[in-house]
């Protein structure tokens, strides 16, 4: 598969994810994918279980509707994609496979996300989404920072702008 024709089936396969396209995020699909949000560990394996995520927790339900995305690098080898992408949005809507069982607090939410996609014969076999949850933790109120080795949306700042002041430099 091109690189090119990866990165189409990648951009087709979350435009319809967006737009809550099911059949057309489902064809864009192998047999047999699997989808893992690793921090939650929501998704599902199996073409069945991952349309019934899709279905029940993502299409058409991905962010509210104040969510902007920025991508911030692209890593194309012979069968997988990897991109780091920027995410901001209000958590005014339920999100489960983010925040699993938190109601919406109206707080703003930054974070970098890093995505696998894996691919063969055209289609896409899985996708491993990674984030830190422990920041967006911090930012909708749950985690107290203070004391703890973690931040909130500085770190998903400091994606976009590198020059930003580390928190521990050399």
């Amino acid at each position: 598969m091109s690189t090119q024709a990866m990165i189409d089936a990648f951009q087709r396969h979350v435009g319809a994810e967006l737009a809550g396209d099911l059949d057309t995020t489902m064809a864009t699909m192998s047999d047999d994918p699997h989808l893992n949000h690793v921090p939650t560990m929501a998704g599902g394996v199996g073409r069945e279980g991952v349309r019934n995520f899709y279905r029940d927790h993502l299409v058409g339900k991905f962010f509210p509707p104040d969510v902007e995305m920025t991508t911030v690098s692209r890593t194309v080898g012979d069968s997988r994609i990897v991109e780091e992408i920027y995410i901001s949005f209000t958590h005014t809507a339920t999100i489960d496979w983010l925040l699993p069982g938190v109601a919406p607090t109206g707080k703003p939410v930054e974070m970098a996300v890093a995505v696998v996609v894996g691919f063969k014969d055209g289609k896409i076999t899985h996708e491993h989404i990674y984030w830190d949850q422990a920041g967006v933790l911090v930012q909708i109120g749950l985690i107290d920072p203070k004391g703890l080795p973690v931040t909130g949306a500085e770190s998903a700042r400091k994606v976009l702008n590198p020059k930003l002041p580390a928190r521990i430099s050399y």
